[in-house]
């Protein structure tokens, strides 16, 4: 399932027009990332929990020409799905 998919499920559950319900999923999606982007943390019930890691800066490699490469430091998202969820999945 994509966005899309998720706009048609939104509309279909709750009527109305299919710009009001793709107006609803990108209210949710902007919420969740403005809140990571202050270093928040989102918790969904059943689903699991969205938050941001910090990655230390290190020393890579080129695999092409075997030089050293710096990458800085960095933070990325990070996401742990609920006991919920992993049960439905099983």
């Amino acid at each position: 399932m994509n966005k899309q998919g998720l706009v048609e499920a939104v509309h279909a559950e709750l009527g109305g027009t299919k710009a009001a319900a793709e107006k609803v999923v990108d209210m949710i999606i902007d919420s969740i990332v403005s809140t990571l982007k202050k270093g928040g943390e989102v918790s969904i019930a059943g689903l699991g929990i969205f938050s941001v890691k910090p990655r230390a800066a290190r020393t890579a490699r080129n695999p092409k020409t075997g030089e050293a490469v710096h990458v800085p430091a960095t933070k990325v998202p990070k996401f742990r799905a609920a006991k919920a969820l992993k049960d439905a999945v099983k």
